[in-house]
């Protein structure tokens, strides 16, 4: 038990740790945006998805939903862990040189990269989750003469309706862009950690990271834009 605690306080310990997590949360975001293309299929099929995951899942969906709160929890401590480390480590054997430059680099992209992310969810969560910021879309609705409002089994009303609000869809649009980034440094870095670290594995890593970063991005950003160019609509 020592010595796992101990193996987790080391630097090694953490970055696995990231990387698990992180491709725990990769995984999640895949199965999330698979789940929202179906608002494609139109208002029966993803109030159905909604649906299921509310009632016919016999309240796995609340392990699933404490598993991914822990799995985000860890990442962001582990994130904070080594970003500590790294800075006192700072003026090291890199010091000066071009892959300390690199380096810095992409933690620093990392990082803020991560507090757009931990903002975005908390929003997402309250905005089509909770619906806690449903009057607030209302209220920009209401310039152009439409109505709001949430309704927890009505999930395609739910997107439909909010990415109505252009500073929503943009705000959205931005967000993916930025978890697209931090998805294809966290994917290449975390498999580099967890092992595929021999150079013959390096085009695959980045065929995979860049692929997944696109799919997410590319896919998450066309609903609000489908929205917002009148191709998904709510009968009013």
């Amino acid at each position: 038990m020592f010595g796992l605690l101990a193996l987790f306080r080391s630097t090694i310990g953490q970055k696995v740790l990231m990387g698990v997590t992180g491709l725990m949360l990769v995984a999640f975001i895949v199965i999330h945006l698979l789940g929202n293309l179906l608002v494609y299929s139109g208002p029966e099929a993803i109030n159905a998805y909604g649906d299921f995951l509310q009632h016919g899942t016999h309240g796995l969906i609340w392990v699933a939903r404490l598993g991914l709160l822990g799995a985000v929890a860890v990442h962001i401590w582990t994130a904070i862990a080594l970003t500590r480390k790294n800075r006192q480590a700072r003026g090291g054997r890199y010091a000066g040189g071009k892959k300390s430059n690199a380096s810095s680099y992409a933690a620093r992209t990392m990082r803020y990269g991560g507090v757009i992310i931990l903002l975005f969810i908390i929003f997402h969560l309250l905005h089509l989750t909770f619906g806690a910021l449903a009057p607030m879309a209302g209220d920009f609705k209401m310039i152009a003469g439409e109505s709001g409002g949430h309704a927890h089994a009505d999930v395609y009303g739910n997107l439909v309706r909010g990415f109505q609000v252009p500073v929503v869809s943009i705000s959205y649009i931005i967000a993916m862009l930025a978890i697209g980034w931090h998805l294809y440094h966290g994917i290449w870095s975390g498999l580099y950690t967890l092992g595929l670290s021999h150079p013959q594995y390096d085009a695959m890593r980045k065929i995979l990271s860049t692929s997944v970063a696109l799919i997410v991005v590319i896919g998450n950003c066309s609903i609000p834009i489908a929205v917002l160019a009148g191709l998904l609509g709510v009968s009013q």
